[in-house]
């Protein structure tokens, strides 16, 4: 019981000490939430994105490598989202073990976006996406550019991508900075 406890105060603590970027709820504005797939390049993956019973966001569907596809996208664009003395981007996600990618640009004007690939393990697990670890890429290559330094982003995204035939699932109860 004293240990359940200690875990409690440690999570309440650890959100006591973040700034909520976006959280899931029954109530929550979902529609502000875009789904890009590879269609929008020829390409036949289909995502998802809703809410389940429970009031988390569910990023589900297929990606397929069909027509030189592979990748279904979320992202949420954001009012200048600034970013004080927090050194990450924290996700509170429920994965099917597979790998997605987080995504952020400075500016919804930029080409390139600054990604973070993570694993995830079938379980609710916080993952902690260090920004100063997030490197610039365009259409999946690596750009010359020194890693996000920036006070602020306007667009946040969560992508999958596969070199073959797959299903996806992503549940997400918060994303805060930290």
């Amino acid at each position: 019981m004293i240990q359940h406890i200690l875990i409690l105060m440690t999570l309440l603590s650890s959100y006591q000490n973040s700034k909520t970027v976006f959280e899931f709820n029954s109530a929550c504005p979902i529609e502000l939430w875009q789904v890009v797939d590879d269609v929008v390049m020829g390409g036949k993956s289909s995502g998802n994105f809703t809410l389940t019973d429970e009031g988390y966001g569910l990023f589900n569907g297929g990606v397929s490598i069909e027509n030189n596809g592979g990748f279904s996208s979320v992202r949420l664009n954001l009012d200048s989202f600034k970013i004080g003395k927090e050194k990450a981007i924290v996700l509170d996600v429920r994965g099917d073990g597979s790998e997605f990618q987080l995504r952020i640009k400075a500016s919804i004007y930029d080409r390139h976006s600054f990604v973070y690939n993570f694993k995830t393990s079938g379980e609710w697990e916080t993952i902690l996406i260090p920004l100063n670890k997030m490197t610039a890429s365009f259409r999946g290559f690596a750009v010359n550019l020194a890693n996000f330094n920036q006070k602020q982003f306007n667009q946040l995204g969560i992508l999958r991508s596969s070199k073959k035939n797959t299903s996806f699932q992503l549940e997400i109860k918060r994303i805060s900075l930290k």
